[in-house]
């Protein structure tokens, strides 16, 4: 039904319920008195729904339709631990606070129909839960603890604030200590717990590795591809032929490279460089994917559904079978390979000026890695300096064009966050032996520029011919966040200045040259990180806030990033000429639900990274109970203060462990402070801690302040003792 229709349909039965004869009726009622026929009825609820999700009608327990009888806003509920929650409204910029006693039997995730509560004067708004539209958890990671006659399952996730009963005959023979993925049956009520039966038994849970397992199992995360996933995969994995070669450019006798991690296996992108007259020939050559992953086939259906590989702490989660991503899809040394090229002309001051994008069969002349790379760049004489020795004037050139470009973007106001990410070593057991910062050099900074360049190159070409496209967009961050920020770096001395409500990304920019090479620029970059919005693809192009780049896309990783590979398709369509009205009405009608897709599952694998990590560190610091350690406070909330260490580990300094002194919270000053002692906490402000616990399953560490002759802010940031 067309959209005038539709709403036509709305008012209709806005108009009927608001008539003072109009009595609750059901659907089927409904569709008699309007004289639905049957084959019609499910549009009749259709149109039902849409009432009930905007909070103009409300459906009865007995399933009666009628006008709602107070502002009713429809959203996801967002449960804690502490068993309030929170309700985010879609176009709402404030999320809904749902006291503990109002949750109406709401569980993290669901679907819920939510109320204002009335005379609510505070900063967020209140309400209460009045119906559960959707359970939004249906599965869930637990623990299982056995009884006699019956079990529990204690959910890993602490959003989920109830244990699970599981009568004996549904545990699958579960015993204490075993991680189990439980299938709700019955969600209880307020006076009885919710119901399940085990419908897989994961590991036990001091097992190697099933820590792990319960985070992607958790999240949903593929574990093995299905048979005929494989079974395609293998067999298109047949080596290129002089047949595949027709009609592509030939840079085979072109000098490329590969640079890489140590242990990367997928070789998605090789980079080539030369001097033609007066400009620099860049060029950044991508697998091309799309040829071995045919559009509707199970491979790409496969794809779609994971949208990106996820790199948890021990392992992979491809997109692509290792057939493909580790093998004719891998820009191997010395093998030829189809590719998708992006060739720049860029002049002497980092402008490019010109371009083509082309496909190609190309042949890499030599696999180098990040730490070989940044020797020849930084002039050390090691292993790979000898090795590569004949590549070197390349790459030195190389540095000199990244350099161009960097300039080029830096003058726009590109922001560069140059913070050490977390590398955290596991020994044969899944154990984490040490977990330290990991850096950045000037090879990984390279080729981040090179693929920034072609990224942008291409998102510019396909915007203008105004084909469909997906692109990779990130808004201007919110007003509140940025006045956060303010507060937070005032305390280190820093400023930046806004333009009424909003931050230009140049003096983002500025505040990060700022505080380079200080004791505090990875606290203040993480934190200017975490006033940003979430990048995510798009049909629009609306532009990159943190790039401050017009045009931006998603180029070059097709083996681990599904827009990638959409983006190939259409460039090849395109290319070869087959891009008519029927091709562009096939990609308009699909990618909006790609992008939304994409968005959906790179938001999962992050999310599902960062607790693999959480849990390692929490597993890492409870060898260190007791030690000792200077950091800075990285957040304030209520209920206490976090504290992040040097080696990127954070934890909670708990309201109750400050001091016998009652603090308070002061959300507009940023601050928390002692009604006795006057004593004041602020973020960004450097303490001393000391480690009371940690905990792997609920992904926690504990801290308190260490005061040490009257001095509360310590001694300075010093190196997280790594013992």
């Amino acid at each position: 039904m067309d959209r005038e229709l539709f709403e036509q349909r709305k008012q209709t039965l806005l108009e009927l319920m608001g008539d003072k004869i109009y009595v609750p009726m059901k659907l089927k009622e409904l569709s008699m008195l309007l004289q639905v026929p049957r084959e019609e009825r499910n549009q009749l609820l259709e149109v039902l729904d849409a009432l009930v999700q905007e909070g103009k009608v409300e459906l009865s327990k007995r399933g009666k339709y009628r006008l709602a009888e107070e502002t009713i806003l429809t959203g996801t509920y967002v449960g804690t631990s502490r068993g309030y929650g929170f309700v985010e409204i879609p176009g709402r910029p404030e999320d809904l606070f749902i006291p503990e006693p109002y949750t109406g039997g709401a569980f993290h995730r669901d679907t819920v129909q939510a109320a204002l509560l009335p005379g609510n004067t505070g900063r967020r708004p209140e309400g209460r839960i009045v119906r559960v539209l959707e359970r939004g958890i249906r599965e869930l990671v637990c623990t299982f603890e056995k009884n006699r006659s019956y079990g529990f399952a204690l959910p890993d996730n602490p959003r989920f604030s109830r244990d699970i009963f599981i009568p004996l005959e549904k545990s699958k023979g579960a015993v204490d200590g075993h991680k189990v993925l439980v299938e709700i049956t019955d969600y209880g009520s307020k006076n009885k717990s919710p119901e399940g039966q085990v419908k897989e038994i994961i590991g036990h849970r001091n097992d190697p590795g099933t820590d792990i397992l319960s985070i992607a199992c958790a999240y949903e995360l593929p574990a093995e591809f299905p048979e005929r996933v494989l079974n395609q995969a293998e067999r298109n994995s047949r080596p290129v032929s002089e047949a595949d070669c027709q009609g592509r450019l030939d840079l085979r006798e072109v000098v490329m490279v590969t640079i890489d991690g140590e242990d990367a296996k997928d070789l998605d992108d090789a980079v080539s460089l030369t001097r033609e007259g007066d400009l620099w020939r860049l060029g950044v050559h991508i697998a091309d994917v799309s040829n071995y992953v045919q559009e509707g086939s199970a491979l790409d259906r496969e794809a779609l559904k994971r949208g990106t590989s996820v790199y948890l702490v021990d392992r992979v989660i491809p997109m692509l079978p290792h057939t493909l991503s580790n093998g004719i899809c891998s820009l191997n040394q010395g093998e030829d390979r189809l590719a998708l090229s992006c060739l720049m002309d860029i002049d002497d001051k980092g402008n490019i000026v010109g371009h083509q994008i082309a496909e190609t069969v190309i042949r890499v002349d030599c696999r180098m890695t990040y730490t070989g790379v940044n020797e020849i760049l930084t002039g050390q004489e090691g292993e790979a300096a000898k090795a590569w020795e004949a590549f070197a004037p390349m790459l030195l050139q190389m540095n000199e064009v990244a350099g161009l470009l960097r300039k080029k973007r830096k003058a726009r106001g590109s922001i560069d966050f140059d913070f050490p990410e977390s590398k955290i070593t596991l020994d044969e057991n899944g154990r984490p032996t040490d977990i330290r910062p990991y850096e950045r050099n000037a090879a990984t900074k390279l080729i981040e520029d090179f693929m920034l360049a072609a990224n942008e190159t291409v998102a510019e070409d396909y915007f203008w011919q105004e084909l469909p496209f997906v692109y990779r967009t990130h808004e201007k961050p919110d007003p509140d966040k940025i006045r956060d920020l303010q507060a937070f770096i005032g305390n280190f001395g820093y400023h930046m200045r806004r333009t009424g409500e909003e931050v230009h990304p140049k003096e983002l920019q500025k505040l990060l040259a700022s505080i380079e090479d200080s004791p505090e620029e990875a606290m203040i970059s993480r934190m200017t990180l975490r006033s940003m919005k979430r990048a995510c693809y798009s049909t629009q192009c609306s532009g990159h806030f943190g790039l401050a780049a017009s045009y931006y896309c998603h180029f070059t990783s097709p083996i681990r990033r599904y827009p990638d590979l959409q983006i190939h398709r259409i460039i090849k369509d395109n290319l070869r000429g087959r891009m008519n009205e029927e091709r562009i009405s096939h990609y308009q009608g699909i990618l909006d639900g790609v992008a939304k897709q994409s968005s959906d599952m790179e938001r999962r694998a992050d999310e599902a990274e960062r607790e693999t990590e959480k849990m390692k560190k929490a597993e890492y610091m409870r060898q260190k109970i007791g030690r000792v350690y200077d950091g800075v406070i990285s957040g304030l909330t209520a209920w206490g203060l976090y504290v992040e260490l040097p080696n990127t580990v954070e934890g909670l300094v708990h309201v109750s462990n400050l001091t016998d002194d009652r603090y308070y919270y002061d959300e507009e000053k940023h601050e928390m402070t002692g009604a006795g002692t006057g004593r004041t906490f602020c973020l960004g402000q450097r303490v001393r801690v000391r480690v009371l616990d940690a905990d792997k399953e609920s992904r926690t560490v504990d801290f308190a302040i260490v005061y040490k002759g009257g001095d509360e802010d310590g001694q300075g940031i010093r190196e997280a003792d790594s013992q």
